[in-house]
């Protein structure tokens, strides 16, 4: 059988239009549509069996690089497909709409969808809970891109002739397929990973899932430990192939890739703190003893400056109309006087008619003024179609157009040591110092564009509570709500463990901006940063009450009756409980932090 990806074309409409392009990518459609092939041969092998002390000859090497180059050629695309890209494209506004914005975006607080939007019959684009299988499906459609471009390399017979591209191979999908696990609960991990490619697909549980790749992440660091001690001839060709085809490490080094392993490992520690605290420190430990990204210089993304693109997020906000701030977002931004509400959002474009009073009009370019969530918008993606499209916007400036998209960000892990240090573990540091360089390297922006916020952070830094500030939606008053933010942001050693956990926990969540996988996570397991109540969560699948927040996506492949079968023989077993939105995750346990 062929390996198969989406190829489906959606034209770009024209900016004016404001129309978003939905139909781009069907994830329902199980990778069917229009394909591109990869190659005739599927291999199947031990992916996560790596011989990095295999005595290697020139020729051998030399045979395994002829072999293999079509599939580096592919390990870029899934690269790309880690941040929204497609078919070998950088990332782009409609798979990213599909993978981000229109889902998680929404759970996390950052954005919200300002209007309704029906596509083809696909059903309505809410800024509610309501599931939509299209759309929940979006993700998980981009995962298995990454696994059609990746499992094909780590499964062939020749890459044990050069284990760091194997390494480095394993890493990309089980990168994804952590992102995966999180957002779902459960997935078929095993059979992914070992190149199965059709039904019956056996969904893993999730404590099992994470255990296999802090078990490949050990194996990885070792394997790209070892490279040093490789022949020149060999070092000069795995550093060729990566100058090919890398596109997320600054240095294009197999010393970026070691730093991402460990980094990861120190991720998902911190998500099983309540689960297996003992377990959970051990990971954190080691993964910080064996080097975690450390600088700037060091971050593993995808730079808009060096590959052409525009940030997805700012042409979906610019050109279509299809997302605005959210106002729990605008409500922590100012409550705590961040630097983003000065160059990151726009104030409202136009001209709000309260509802209820003809004669209440706020005027064009008034305030900065999020929507929020669960709100039961009105179609139209144009001003005079829906008023809301006139609320506050992501600015249509360089900074953000140029705003990278980070796949690991320094930030990231000076919050999440932290979070360790806090907890009495060794990060190599203090909760303090870590806390405030996270702080420090928290900009969306592009760093070499950034000039507004280092500028701003020494003030930012020295608030030691938040200023008042309710937030007013001036078409419906009766989405009012004070601020629910209750802390500042200057360290102080006198707080509480909870206090100071909140504080982390908060500046992290600003810093992670635009990406809201990890922020979700962090909201579910630890109940911050505290947002506004979702209105309307009864428009999602049953599950939920007034003032839940959805716990994770239902899984994926409810479409077609071969994927209900594996929900139904193995999904719901790993899942431990029902599949809806209001079941937990494996480490997302209700209780004290501490």
């Amino acid at each position: 059988m062929k390996k198969t990806i989406l190829t489906a074309f959606c034209a770009m409409l024209a900016a004016a239009s404001l129309h978003s392009c939905l139909d781009f990518d069907m994830p329902t459609d199980t990778f069917t549509g229009g394909q591109t092939d990869l190659d005739p041969v599927v291999y199947r092998g031990k992916a996560d069996s790596i011989d990095y002390r295999k005595v290697i000859s020139e020729q051998g090497f030399n045979d395994a690089m002829s072999d293999l180059q079509q599939y580096f050629a592919q390990m870029k695309t899934a690269q790309y497909y880690l941040r929204g890209g497609k078919d070998g494209q950088t990332p782009g506004p409609h798979q990213y709409q599909y993978v981000y914005n229109i889902t998680v975006d929404n759970y996390a607080g950052y954005m919200v969808v300002p209007h309704n939007f029906s596509h083809g019959g696909g059903g309505l684009l809410n800024s509610t809970y309501a599931y939509n299988q299209d759309y929940c499906d979006g993700p998980y459609g981009a995962f298995l891109s990454i696994k059609n471009n990746i499992a094909n390399m780590i499964n062939h017979p020749m890459i044990d002739s050069i284990p760091e591209m194997k390494a480095i191979g394993l890493l990309i999908f089980d990168y994804s397929a952590q992102e995966m696990v999180d957002l779902y609960g459960s997935i078929p991990y095993v059979d992914h990973k070992s190149n199965k490619e059709s039904n019956p697909f056996t969904f893993n549980k999730m404590a099992d899932i994470y255990a296999s790749i802090v078990d490949n992440l050990d194996t990885i660091n070792a394997c790209l430990k070892h490279f040093d001690s490789r022949p020149d001839w060999y070092q000069a060709g795995v550093q060729s192939i990566l100058g090919q085809y890398d596109v997320m490490t600054q240095d294009k080094s197999v010393a970026s890739w070691c730093r991402l392993a460990n980094s990861l490992k120190l991720r998902m520690a911190m998500h099983t703190v309540k689960v297996q605290p003992s377990v959970a420190q051990k990971w954190a430990e080691e993964a910080v003893q064996a080097g975690v990204v450390e600088t700037t210089a060091q971050e593993l993304l995808l730079d808009p400056m060096v590959m052409g693109y525009t940030n997805p997020l700012f042409e979906i906000a610019n050109n279509w109309g299809d997302t605005r701030l959210n106002a729990s977002f605008e409500s922590l931004l100012a409550s705590l006087k961040h630097p983003y509400l000065e160059y990151v959002f726009d104030k409202n474009s136009n001209i709000v008619v309260n509802s209820s009073d003809p004669n209440d009009i706020m005027q064009a370019n008034t305030r900065i003024m999020g929507l929020r969530a669960g709100i039961r918008m009105i179609p139209g993606q144009a001003y005079k179609d829906n008023f809301r499209i006139a609320y506050s916007s992501i600015k249509n400036n360089g900074e953000m157009a140029m705003a990278p998209l980070y796949l690991m960000k320094v930030s990231e892990v000076e919050f999440l040591r932290a979070e360790g240090a806090l907890r009495g573990w060794n990060m190599g540091g203090s909760a303090q110092q870590f806390y405030e360089q996270g702080i420090r390297n928290a900009q969306v922006e592009h760093r070499l564009m950034s000039t507004y916020y280092p500028n701003a952070v020494d003030e930012y830094m020295s608030l030691d509570a938040p200023v008042a500030y309710k937030y007013v939606d001036q078409y419906d008053h009766s989405n009012d709500i004070e601020s629910v933010t209750t802390i500042g942001v200057k360290w102080n050693e006198g707080d509480s463990q909870e206090t100071k956990l909140e504080k982390i926990i908060t500046q992290k969540y600003i810093a992670a901006f635009p990406y809201s996988y990890e922020s979700w996570n962090d909201m579910r397991r630890t109940g911050y940063p505290k947002l506004f109540p979702v209105l309307n969560v009864e428009d999602g699948d049953g599950s939920l009450v007034q003032g839940d927040i959805i716990r994770k996506i239902p899984l994926p492949g409810r479409d077609t009756s071969v994927g209900m079968s594996d929900i139904t023989a193995s999904g719901i077993e790993a899942l431990g409980g029902s599949d809806t939105q209001g079941t937990r995750v494996w480490w997302d346990v209700a209780g004290s932090n501490f």
